[in-house]
């Protein structure tokens, strides 16, 4: 259940002011239907995570324990100063076209997480726990903590959030992680 809940908290705190919740906010802006851009979110988290975390069982697999440890913790530590940087959202983002609103925001929010801060999380969480299903149901609750608010209140919210603290707050959490890795506080067996 630990596995869960860090997976969760990692995702949701790291999604914060990222560019799949800036285009969360793009989508219920445009297309105003919430429940559609919901369940394009929910699939397309679903499949990239999954895809992240065979990569990350293939790469626990694929490394020896001590040379895993030290990736993983490096990688954490990386990824809490990438957290530290604010996203921006690009204009290609922006959907196109006359697709249903579930194709236009499956389609986008897959490609915007491709690479992404919690795509890369993804990966290297299922690598550290080896627990496939916990960690993608973890980080896929994740993104829906931290993006389905940003479709239901819209572009009201956004102003009101302390993006640069929940930055840090994410980062200090990532930094914890891959010291805990490095320090060998968890087993690569």
């Amino acid at each position: 259940m630990d596995i869960l809940i860090i997976s969760t908290l990692v995702v949701a705190l790291g999604e914060i002011g990222d560019k799949t919740q800036l285009l969360s906010l793009l989508l219920a802006a445009r297309f105003q239907r919430p429940v559609p851009i919901i369940g394009g979110i929910l699939s397309a988290t679903l499949a990239n995570h999954l895809l992240a975390g065979f990569v990350g069982e293939w790469v626990r697999s694929a490394l020896r324990p001590d040379i895993l440890r030290l990736l993983l913790g490096g990688s954490f530590l990386a990824l809490a100063a990438w957290t530290l940087v604010p996203d921006t959202l690009e204009d290609h983002y922006a959907p196109q076209g006359q697709y249903g609103v579930f194709f236009v925001t499956l389609l986008t929010f897959f490609l915007a997480e491709m690479g992404d801060k919690t795509q890369v999380a993804t990966v290297m969480l299922a690598a550290k726990y080896h627990r496939l299903g916990l960690v993608v149901a973890g980080t896929t609750l994740g993104m829906l903590i931290a993006d389905v608010p940003a479709v239901l209140v819209g572009k009201m919210a956004a102003p009101k959030i302390p993006f640069k603290m929940v930055r840090i707050i994410a980062a200090v959490l990532f930094a914890l992680l891959g010291l805990g890795v490095l320090l060998g506080l968890a087993s690569f067996k």
